[in-house]
């Protein structure tokens, strides 16, 4: 790895387990299992904004933990786009991750309208500007992107508990 290469790495959880999303999908703990295991971490694309003709480097790390789907990367520093998304993730400006997925399991909850996906063939994972999960973020690391989706979780549950409670 290059010296220019060793400062564009980033990381994040492009998913978060029992998260309710903002089109009402719900992602569970062992929905990635299958497809990482016959795909890992380098058949998974990092994309820009879910655009296939804009990759912008490598996903070197992509696991379910106890949270939900981390991921870790570099961006390739040879490429402009990627230049600009590193510099928009380092100043704080950009820090949202979307996952691109083919459903292979799901099931719908007739009474909430939550689908609950059971297993997914996980395509690509994407830096994009406004996620569908809030909750999903990237920051290279060190940066203050863990902080910022942990307050913007509390402040969802926040909403959500006010608009139960009326």
């Amino acid at each position: 790895m290059s010296g220019a290469d060793a400062g564009a790495e980033i990381e994040g959880y492009a998913s978060l387990f029992g998260r309710i999303d903002l089109s009402r999908d719900m992602v569970e703990r062992g929905a990635f299992a299958d497809s990482l295991v016959r795909r890992g971490a380098a058949g998974v694309k990092l994309l820009w904004q879910h655009d296939p003709a804009q990759p912008v480097g490598v996903w070197t790390v992509i696991r379910e933990d106890a949270r939900g789907l981390f991921v870790r990367g570099r961006l390739n520093t040879e490429v402009a786009r990627a230049r600009e998304l590193l510099a928009l993730i380092r100043q704080g400006a950009l820090d949202g991750l979307s996952i691109g997925y083919r459903t292979v399991r799901a099931r719908t909850d007739p009474a909430t309208r939550v689908r609950r996906l059971l297993a997914v063939d996980l395509q690509e994972v994407s830096l994009v500007t406004f996620p569908m999960l809030p909750e999903a973020r990237v920051s290279a690391p060190g940066g203050d992107a863990p902080l910022l989706a942990e307050t913007i979780r509390t402040a969802t549950e926040r909403l959500f508990s006010e608009r139960r409670t009326r």
